[in-house]
């Protein structure tokens, strides 16, 4: 009886593994199925104006709630965020964020879960390309803008990588027509190089009130009307 009862807690287990496994494999169309399906409900009941301005990334475009009206000077802008994304995704998920709502602009903020997860600069840099490569072959004439990895004081222990990515990222946007890189990085440091702490929620990860009030003037000067 307890071999019988040890075996099956060893089949339990390698179960439990195999779909982890499978999961961490899973394409992010599959990986991110139930945040698409909520885009595709809110396009169903207010279907998007083209032409317009498109946020896409992590939870810091997510979160900004307020993202709506924060540049009213642009007829058109749409929220696009699911949080735990990683550029990589955003990359994978072109078709899905982006094509549908033929904007005149991308404003694309993703990379800093990637490089949390282990993904170094490089792979950031072939993303971001991916990224651009794929939007730029269906709509040649929409322009794309990176904001900068921000400095989240709970992820010091990447901010040598944060910064090498930024710059590797700015680097090849500066050889590009079409595209433009927004330094929100710099702005959210303090005199002594360090995050300024207010500008982040107790978790010291995601964006204060105050935080979002700074990349909305940041961003502001990057937009054309």
């Amino acid at each position: 009886m307890k071999r019988r009862v040890f075996v099956v807690a060893l089949v339990a287990m390698f179960w439990t593994q195999a779909q982890a496994q499978a999961q961490s494999v899973a394409p992010a169309e599959l990986r991110w199925k139930n945040e698409l399906d909520v885009f595709v409900a809110a396009d169903r009941q207010e279907p998007p104006v083209v032409g317009g301005i498109l946020f896409v990334g992590s939870s810091s475009i997510r979160m900004w709630t307020g993202l709506g009206t924060a540049f009213p000077e642009q007829p058109v802008v749409i929220r696009r965020g699911f949080g735990g994304s990683r550029l990589s995704d955003c990359a994978d998920l072109v078709h899905r964020l982006v094509l549908p709502y033929r904007p005149r602009l991308v404003v694309l903020y993703a990379g800093e879960n990637d490089l949390a997860e282990g993904a170094s600069p490089q792979d950031l840099l072939a993303h971001f390309v991916r990224f651009v490569q794929r939007v730029q072959m269906a709509l040649p004439d929409t322009r794309i803008a990176y904001l900068s990895i921000k400095p989240s004081p709970s992820r010091l222990a990447h901010m040598m990588a944060m910064r090498e990515a930024n710059l590797l990222i700015q680097t090849h946007v500066l050889a590009h027509d079409h595209l433009d890189y927004i330094d929100v990085h710099a702005a959210m440091l303090d005199n002594d190089g360090q995050p300024r702490p207010e500008l982040y929620l107790r978790d010291q990860l995601h964006l204060s009130a105050e935080g979002y009030g700074l990349w909305r003037q940041v961003v502001s000067a990057h937009l054309r009307p």
